[in-house]
């Protein structure tokens, strides 16, 4: 009986009342509270005239988005990212989202992202060259905008193939770089990027006209189908998907690998092993997905990063039905916020959980703890899409870099943490490069 009670009551509520995980200073607040309040709290919110769940641990991480998923939709925070992406399948629900996820998980397979060796390593190479100029004249590289300014042109590489070439000279730049030029997530640039649908639209007729092959994400995209109709997608679908793919593609990885780059420069040790297990490989052109999966300890690094700074720091779900998560009563329609900055950081399933230390990814370790205390990419049927694309990314930028230089952090401004859409430095970091 005392089980069965316990499972009607409500959560502890925090003291201060605030719009949990929209405001600046969210994650500051819900560290606070966490360590106040431990696993389950609720927070009301005035503008909703509604409380909005908060849950940390991995049982119930799981039970939203796996074992009881189809309880949760979306939730709060979603509207923002539709007027930016339209219904991709980050912003899609139901029947609608179930078609596009099929039709696009084949795009993503191993054996087709390897196919994209060329377009990384082409990339990284160019990066490269401007840093050998840079290097030699003494001056700093921005790490936060070149990892930007990488990272976009690897997705637009991948989406657009030859065609981005074409695009950036008929306009005479290209017309995506707003992405990284501009920092601000508001209605202003939702507006702008979703100007661009249009060239995206011509592109698609373009292509539709001339019936050339390309190996590219447009053109996969424009070849899948649905499984029971055999339709394609529509127009506005294509361009939905397309628009999602950059912004998902591009952000996320260069947070992930701003944030590795960041550490790897406060612990030498850390660096000296990744340098020793990178010079032991032979060098290649461009690597394959399975050979970048042989650098065990650099795979570590990266997880150990995006452990402590996971790009997509916070993910939120609505109850359809009630529902009972760390054995409190949760009602119909309500918010659920699932913090993984702190989830991450759980002192109960993580030792030293501030410290920097990626052999915790090591096999004998990750027994240890629970499947759902780590997931940078989310988990369930709505795990991201592009994982092991974002992984490989990351790898072979380690591999062609780190082989032939270490990075020095230079500060110039506190290191401090933005928590918006993504987990993001406040200010740009500035890294000395030096030849190995």
């Amino acid at each position: 009986m005392a089980a069965t009670e316990s499972a009607h009551e409500q959560p502890p509520e925090a003291g201060l009342q605030f719009d949990v995980g929209s405001t600046d200073d969210s994650l500051e607040r819900m560290i606070e509270l966490f360590a106040r309040h431990g696993d389950t709290y609720r927070v009301y919110v005035p503008a909703r005239k509604a409380y909005t769940y908060v849950v940390h641990h991995p049982d119930d991480v799981k039970r939203v988005l796996v074992s009881n998923h189809r309880n949760y939709t979306k939730g709060v925070g979603l509207d923002r990212v539709r007027i930016l992406l339209g219904k991709g399948i980050m912003t899609s629900e139901g029947e609608l989202w179930k078609r596009q996820r099929y039709m696009m998980q084949p795009l993503f397979h191993r054996r087709l992202i390897t196919e994209f060796a060329q377009v990384i390593a082409a990339a990284n190479e160019r990066f490269i060259a401007r840093w050998e100029a840079l290097s030699a004249r003494g001056e700093l590289v921005n790490l936060t905008d070149e990892m930007s300014e990488l990272t976009l042109e690897i997705v637009l590489r991948s989406i657009f193939g030859r065609d981005l070439d074409r695009m950036t000279h008929q306009l005479g730049g290209n017309p995506f770089q707003l992405v990284t030029k501009e920092q601000a997530r508001n209605l202003q640039f939702a507006y702008k990027f979703r100007s661009l649908t249009k060239l995206v639209a011509e592109l698609i007729a373009r292509r539709r006209a001339e019936q050339q092959e390309h190996f590219d994400y447009v053109s996969m995209l424009m070849s899948a189908r649905d499984r029971e109709s055999g339709a394609a997608m529509s127009e506005r679908e294509l361009i939905d998907e397309v628009m999602t793919l950059i912004v998902a593609g591009h952000e996320t990885t260069a947070s992930g690998l701003n944030w590795t780059w960041y550490l790897l420069s406060q612990h030498p040790a850390v660096e000296a092993r990744l340098h020793a297990e990178i010079d032991a490989t032979p060098e290649m052109t461009a690597p394959g997905l399975a050979q970048m999966e042989t650098l065990a300890y650099t795979q570590q690094v990266v997880n150990e990063a995006l452990r402590l700074y996971p790009p997509g720091w916070l993910l939120s779900r609505r109850t359809i039905e009630a529902d009972v998560l760390g054995g409190f009563s949760i009602p119909p329609g309500a918010n659920v916020l699932l913090p993984l900055y702190l989830l991450h950081r759980h002192p109960r399933f993580w030792k030293d959980p501030d410290v920097f230390w990626p052999e915790r990814f090591a096999a004998e370790h990750e027994a240890q703890r629970p499947r759902f205390a780590y997931m940078p990419f989310a988990a369930g049927p709505r795990h991201c899409i592009g994982e092991t694309f974002a992984l490989y990314e990351m790898l072979m930028h380690l591999f062609k870099v780190a082989r032939r230089y270490r990075l020095t952090y230079v500060p110039d401004k506190p290191l401090e943490l933005e928590a918006q859409i993504n987990l993001r430095t406040r200010h740009p970091l500035h890294m000395r490069l030096e030849r190995r």
